[in-house]
């Protein structure tokens, strides 16, 4: 490898939007993630829904009112 192109690798802290903070190495200092592995569906097992934007309240309502009709 080339000398002096590479960026210094420094200790990082992620937090997650569920609180779960960690270490890792990377370039910046500090991140911030909504999901992680923590509170990933897919990675726990449990079925919930991950939605920041109300999209789901907004789809149940929508088709809630249909199938009364």
């Amino acid at each position: 490898m080339k000398t002096g192109i590479h960026p210094a690798l420094r200790r990082a802290k992620v937090h997650c939007g569920c609180g779960h903070v960690f270490e890792t190495m990377s370039t910046v200092g500090e991140m911030r993630f909504d999901i992680c592995s923590e509170c990933n569906p897919f990675y726990t097992g449990e079925e919930r829904f991950v939605d920041t934007e109300g999209r789901v309240e907004r789809f149940n309502r929508k088709y809630s009112e249909a199938k009364e009709d």
